[in-house]
């Protein structure tokens, strides 16, 4: 069982790993163990001696060796005798933050709920049960009811924490965290993803030195400057060997991550809501829960702690039907045109497209309202007809007759200045009373922690994807919050418009999704500014970055990958040269990159010779054969893009039937020995067909000895080569 209780011991097991808590004299939940299975009772680890200068609770009495400073505990709420940072923070009226949070009972469920009004993890077949474990303030009826699920075949951990006000007076909320984690083990490091807009999830590895590393947004979305997702490992910790953990946060707002290393060299993760833009009235007998994040752990690298997740998110995260199905290869006309476009010339790129065997044609930008650049008409969601010629029913009628879907851009969250939209609602915008708006791509941000608005975009896209018959959205989000006021709510409440934007983004994009499962939705934010497991649960796939450069997309797939499956990450092949970095690179290593993921093109199929058109519908035809299996594949990162001029992947499938290397080098170097990978995943002692050459291998000698891949040749060389695994039979022939 996935949940066992002995007493005042609390064990939850995966198929590889054990978390254990346990109830101590004074009735404190403290944090025994995360990591292998050990068979027994960790407790005994948990015995500290006196540590002068730490603080005992009042009814520890005289002694002196017991101290919430330095115990590991479940969930720190603070403000009593544990001086690190805490996962709770409540102002009382009378302006007193204390909180001592003692054990009050336990519930286990028999399925997985959900948790209103937030993504969260599933299970569809109602099997997983829950953990509840209740803690209740020593003085107030404040309870604190802390959740946990263990998905057993993914050796993931769901938590998410719910707060509890029967109090007579309203809490203000000042911090919320949706996990705790304390571990004895001070000598770790931490692996982050940094980046930037066109540059985003780039890995950074820093020794934890004592203190607190921390990160966050505050941009009213995940970022593009950070992703709520973060790793602890072992100094010597590797792809294939050393121990692992990883926490992903399943929300798209403001966020924070804290990492602390404290006197006694122990550390403290905590991730949650992040606490500048977050302020809750909490009303007597209301409840308040937190968004869910997910833990794991591996004692065998990185890749096996980023399988686990991979297998979390497609099994038990995203929502949507098309997570094992075909998705289509798209064209896309951004681009291609930009603002400038008619229907003729969309329906001669579709054309092209259909020739090259591309299933989905998309209208970016500019389809609307006034639309001819980025300073207008955003929000005026009608069909400028006069712009293309036609109405877009028929448009999308002319796509659909020629055997392909249709597939349109939007873009709810934003409003222009220049828009009837604002000038008929212009306290539907959050802006500060007596101040100028700032501004960002010419655009305003609508207040979606109204529910009118809600209400009135869902009712515009939903009669929009009814009326043309779209079979594919691209949601798209092209600025930060930095106004952080709604007129919509009282001034008293103003710190709960962050996480009240949220709730209405999350609940748009749900109602949308479920009146229309059969329509693929694709999420974007200026690119991958929003790439995380909040929005993966609405959206099955996610534009991982604006910048479509080959050489800058194997890094930015590269530091992707650790969390997010490679099914979510939307890839494309785009013009040359670059319309981000100017670079040139063949369009044999663009395919190549752009298969590491969904699949498709952004660029004038018209203007491509008939030769690369030709290459074109190879690649296509290619992708098709080969997405199962890098959908739901293990995903192997072969090398470091940012440590060698070479990035590797491969792909195993599950059965170990089928395997997938792909490769880009960048740079030609004279007089240099062939280039030299070395798989992973494989059986040792099976033979694998390579299947272009004929050689055949063990996997001892593809693992141990590795490949030897061509020379470059130019500036970008790439290498796709698949194997399949040979049965006895074959084998002794």
């Amino acid at each position: 069982m996935p949940i066992s209780i002995d007493g005042n011991l609390f064990s939850l097991s995966t198929q590889d790993t054990l978390y254990q808590m346990q109830v101590d004299e004074y009735g404190i939940l403290n944090h025994l163990w995360y990591g292998p299975k050990t068979g027994m009772s960790m407790s005994y680890l948990n015995q500290y001696p006196e540590i002068s200068f730490s603080g005992s609770l009042a009814d520890t009495g005289t002694r002196r060796d017991y101290s919430l400073n330095d115990r590991p505990l479940e969930y720190a709420e603070g403000g009593m005798t544990d001086y690190r940072t805490p996962a709770l923070r409540i102002v009382h009226p009378d302006g007193s933050s204390a909180l001592d949070l003692r054990y009050a009972g336990y519930e286990v469920l028999n399925h997985k709920p959900g948790i209103a009004h937030l993504p969260a993890s599933f299970d569809r077949s109602l099997q997983t049960p829950t953990l509840k474990i209740t803690l209740k303030d020593a003085l107030y009826p404040i309870f604190v009811h802390l959740y946990y699920n263990a998905f057993e075949k993914e050796n993931v951990i769901a938590r998410s924490v719910e707060i509890e006000n029967n109090t007579d007076h309203i809490l203000s909320l000042d911090k919320f965290s949706s996990l705790c984690l304390d571990l004895p083990d001070g000598d770790l490091e931490v692996l982050h993803f940094h980046g930037r807009h066109a540059m985003e999830r780039l890995k950074e590895r820093l020794p934890l030195g004592f203190g607190t590393f921390r990160f966050e947004s505050r941009r009213g979305n995940s970022s593009h400057q950070h992703n709520p997702a973060v790793i602890l490992a072992a100094p010597h910790t590797d792809e294939s060997h050393g121990a692992c953990y990883g926490a992903c946060l399943l929300y798209s707002g403001c966020y924070q991550v804290e990492v602390q290393k404290d006197q006694l060299e122990q550390i403290r993760l905590v991730m949650g809501l992040e606490e500048s833009t977050f302020h809750w009235k909490l009303k007597p007998q209301a409840t308040f829960h937190s968004p869910e994040a997910l833990l794991s752990y591996s004692n065998q690298g990185f890749e096996k702690l980023s399988h686990q997740f991979h297998d979390m998110f497609r099994e038990h995260v995203i929502r949507s039907t098309f997570v094992h199905r075909p998705r289509p290869v798209l064209i896309n006309n951004w681009e291609a045109t930009y603002f400038d476009f008619n229907g003729q010339k969309l329906i001669e790129i579709a054309d092209s497209a259909k020739e090259c065997g591309i299933d989905l044609f998309v209208l970016d930008d500019g389809w609307f309202g006034n639309r001819n650049s980025d300073t207008e008409s955003l929000g005026d969601w009608h069909v400028n007809e006069e712009k293309l010629g036609m109405p877009l029913a028929d448009l999308s009628k002319a796509i659909h007759d020629r055997q392909m879907q249709f597939g349109l851009w939007i873009e709810p969250e934003m409003v222009s200045e220049d828009s009837d939209l604002f000038r008929t609602h212009p306290e539907w915008v959050l802006w500060i009373p007596g101040r100028y708006p700032s501004r960002s791509r010419h655009q305003l941000v609508l207040d979606l922690g109204n529910p009118e608005v809600v209400e009135y975009l869902y009712q515009t896209f939903s009669k929009l994807i009814r009326e043309n018959s779209v079979d594919y959205i691209k949601w798209d989000m092209n600025r930060s919050i930095s106004d952080f006021y709604s007129s919509y709510l009282p001034e008293q409440r103003q710190g709960e418009l962050a996480h009240r934007y949220m709730l209405g983004v999350y609940e748009l994009a749900d109602r949308l999704t479920t009146e229309f499962p059969e329509v693929l939705f694709e999420g974007c934010a200026g690119g991958g500014g929003r790439f995380d497991g909040g929005m993966l649960y609405y959206f099955p796939q996610y534009w991982c970055s604006d910048n479509t450069d080959a050489h800058c997309r194997t890094q930015i797939q590269y530091g992707t990958s650790f969390f997010y499956p490679i099914s979510s990450v939307g890839s494309h092949v785009s013009a040359v040269p670059n319309h981000q970095t100017g670079r040139v690179t063949s369009l044999k290593t663009r395919g190549t990159v752009a298969m590491a993921g969904t699949f498709g093109y952004e660029l004038d199929l018209t203007l491509l010779s008939p030769e690369q058109r030709e290459e074109v519908r190879q690649q296509v035809q290619t992708y098709k054969t080969l997405q199962p299996l890098i959908f739901d594949g293990d995903y192997y990162r072969l090398s470091d893009p940012f440590d060698h001029d070479l990035a590797a992947w491969s792909f195993v499938s599950k059965d170990g039937l089928q395997i997938l290397v792909q490769s880009v080098i960048y740079e030609q170097k004279p007089n240099v020995r062939f280039p030299r990978i070395q798989l992973r995943g494989l059986k040792r002692d099976v033979w694998y067909k390579q299947l272009d050459t004929g050689n055949v291998y063990t996997g001892a000698a593809l693992m141990d000895g590795g490949l030897l891949l061509d020379l470059p040749q130019g500036t970008d060389s790439s290498q796709t080569l698949q194997f399949v695994r040979m049965d006895q039979e074959e084998t002794s022939e």
